[in-house]
């Protein structure tokens, strides 16, 4: 996927609800991941404003965020947030694509998982909470991951339940013997 660098700040923003984001408690033993993020959009330019004033007051003010440009359409230089500008990056090869680093002069570095906007809300809510373990060792690639097997296990299980609700295997083994299945339900 190639990233779009804009060159351009653009001077209006427009208005957003409030930052989806969880945050390991403070004071916890220090993990892989200071928390989670869950953007609406693959909008940097609108999302970067709404995460940052969720951030900077209890966290002190955000300066540089960088992001991996596998899941950004366009990457701007910049972004016009609340009282200043924050700097944008991106590093295709070092930067784990489901992360988004947070840099502030004040306390220094935070590294959020992202999820991605179109997730459903069951697991997002998962993967929030697993981002959040003090002390966790999962990386942000790692616990979407995991998350994308949970949801295959889950999806099979479904299916199989379907298929056995419908008559399952004694349907099957009806029909290749050549008995209808409501012979078998008699």
């Amino acid at each position: 996927m190639t990233a779009t660098i804009e060159p351009k700040i653009i001077k209006e923003r427009l208005p957003s609800a409030s930052a989806r984001l969880s945050l390991v408690p403070t004071g916890s033993v220090p993990g892989l991941l200071d928390g989670a993020w869950w953007p609406r959009s693959r909008d940097l330019l609108r999302e970067i404003p709404t995460l940052t004033d969720a951030l900077d007051a209890c966290w002190g003010r955000i300066t540089h965020v960088t992001v991996n440009p596998a899941h950004w359409p366009v990457i701007p230089r910049k972004a016009p947030v609340t009282g200043h500008t924050v700097h944008v990056g991106w590093f295709a090869d070092e930067q784990d694509p489901n992360k988004v680093i947070l840099f502030s002069y004040t306390v220094g570095r935070l590294d959020l998982l992202v999820i991605p906007p179109e997730t459903e809300p069951a697991a997002a809510a998962r993967l929030m909470a697993a981002a959040t373990v003090p002390g966790g060792i999962s990386t942000a690639s790692g616990l979407m991951a995991d998350e994308a097997m949970s949801h295959d296990a889950t999806e099979a299980r479904s299916r199989e339940e379907e298929w056995e609700t419908d008559g399952g295997a004694a349907s099957a083994a009806g029909a290749a013997i050549g008995i209808s299945s409501s012979a078998l339900r008699k």
